[in-house]
C-alpha cells in the first residue's frame, strides 16, 4: 500500500510538471517528462517494486498475480505507454533536426538579400526605400538600391 501511494504521488507530480512544460509549448520535453513519470506507477502496478512490508514474494506468487490480476497487466500497459512516449519523442526530435538541417540550407539563399518590403515591413519599409532611393540618386552607387524592391519581390516568389 505504501509503495503504491509513493509511486502514484511521484507520477502525479511528474505529470503535473509535464503539463506545465506543454503549456510553455515545449512539447518534446513534456513528452519525455510524461514518459518518465509513468514509470513508477507502472512498476508498482506490475508488482516489480516494493518499498515496505515483506522483502519479496515468492516467484509463484508473482506469476499467479500476473495471470489472475488485471492490475498487473495494467501496470505492464502503463510501462508500454511510457516506452511508446519515449520512442515517439526521440523520433520527433530526429525529424525536427533533419527538417531544420534541410530547411536551413535552402532558406539563407533567398533571405539575406531580401529587402524590408519582402519581409513584410509594410508601408514603413516602402517609405524608407523611396527616401533612400531619392538620396541615393545624389550619391554614388545608387544602382543597387533602385532595384532592391524588384529583387525582393522576385526572390519572394522564387524567381
Amino acid at each position: 500500500m505504501f509503495t503504491t501511494t509513493v509511486c502514484a504521488a511521484l507520477s502525479a507530480a511528474g505529470l503535473a510538471i509535464a503539463l506545465l512544460t506543454a503549456y510553455r509549448r515545449r512539447f518534446r520535453r513534456a513528452t519525455k517528462i510524461a514518459a518518465l513519470s509513468l514509470v513508477p506507477v507502472g512498476l508498482a502496478m506490475a508488482g516489480l517494486v516494493k518499498l515496505g512490508g515483506k522483502v519479496g514474494k515468492a516467484t509463484g506468487d508473482w506469476a499467479t498475480d500476473l495471470v489472475l490480476k488485471p492490475s498487473v497487466w495494467g501496470g505492464f500497459g502503463v510501462l508500454a505507454v511510457a516506452v511508446v512516449l519515449w520512442v515517439a519523442q526521440r523520433f520527433a526530435g530526429e525529424r525536427a533536426k533533419r527538417k531544420a538541417g534541410g530547411g536551413a540550407a535552402a532558406a539563407p539563399a533567398a533571405a539575406p538579400a531580401a529587402s524590408q518590403p519582402a519581409l513584410g515591413a509594410g508601408r514603413a519599409g516602402k517609405s524608407r526605400g523611396s527616401a533612400s532611393a531619392t538620396t541615393g540618386r545624389r550619391g554614388a552607387g545608387s544602382g543597387d538600391e533602385d532595384f532592391s524592391d524588384i529583387e525582393a519581390i522576385l526572390k519572394k516568389h522564387g524567381i
